[in-house]
């Protein structure tokens, strides 16, 4: 009987020690964090995507806190966010214009020609190892395989008719699919953008033609019938300025392989 108090008296004791070893360093060793900082991590939304370029949203806040970050810099937050941290760090709320994902090809399965059946491992970043970078005749098209689905966290993307198809109203803006495609079809773009161009091809014009069916010919009647100056023609594809754009919409009724969504 006395060995087991003897025992428990130990353990306490021994319990006891580590406590008090375990409370003193956490007072020696304890960082001190910006009260800012952690108003700034739970004005976040916490999910981490790592759209805004750092480590998750508690890197944001900590680069927010120093003054070396924007106060809008979260694209899943916007405005409303914005306005919260800019409250915290008692600056100024900045202007922070809404922008979405959008894919650069209108190549769906009926509208583009291949060159053989593929039936490997459906990666898009594989298959661009594969001979002719796929079995699509244009080499700049949507694979259709969902890399950039997976890489999205908020079911904003999806493959439709073997193109991938952004959903603007779920679009965050984090980058995510940006970074997924290996072909680089996809770019950020101003959510109120009235009108894209949905090819990437620099390919010649008839080349364009035999390989799909609406693909950029940089034909430049867009160019030419444009009011607003806001259309280039560059290495054979048409690329919008959406600064100078006003949504006439010219450039989509004249353009004849229909190329401008």
């Amino acid at each position: 009987m006395t060995g087991i108090i003897t025992a428990t008296a130990v353990v306490a004791a021994v319990g006891l020690f580590i406590g008090i070893f375990l409370g003193l360093a956490a007072i020696q060793f304890r960082v001190e964090v910006d009260p800012k900082e952690e108003l700034v991590l739970e004005a976040l939304p916490g999910n981490n995507c790592g759209g805004c370029g750092f480590a998750g949203c508690s890197g944001l806040a900590a680069a927010i806190a120093k003054g070396e970050a924007r106060v809008s810099a979260c694209p899943v937050g916007g405005a409303e966010v914005a306005g919260k941290i800019a409250e915290i760090m008692g600056v100024e709320s900045e202007e922070m214009n809404r922008m979405t994902a959008f894919v650069m090809c209108k190549g769906t399965c009926d509208k583009t020609a291949s060159d053989y059946v593929y039936t490997g491992v459906e990666d898009c970043k594989m298959v661009s190892f594969v001979p002719g970078g796929g079995a699509k005749s244009c080499n700049y098209g949507c694979h259709g395989y969902g890399n950039c689905v997976r890489a999205c966290s908020f079911d904003a993307i999806h493959i439709v008719d073997g193109v991938a198809l952004v959903d603007k109203e779920a679009c965050t803006a984090c980058g995510r699919c940006v970074e997924a495609c290996p072909k680089h079809l996809i770019e950020l773009v101003p959510y109120t953008a009235k009108h894209l161009v949905a090819c990437s091809s620099k390919d010649k014009g008839p080349v364009v033609m035999k390989a799909c069916q609406t693909g950029c010919i940089g034909c430049q009647i867009c160019k030419k019938n444009c009011p607003s100056d806001a259309i280039e023609i560059t290495d054979f594809l048409a690329k919008i300025d959406y600064d100078k754009c006003t949504g006439c919409g010219i450039c989509e009724e004249k353009c004849p392989k229909k190329a401008i969504v």
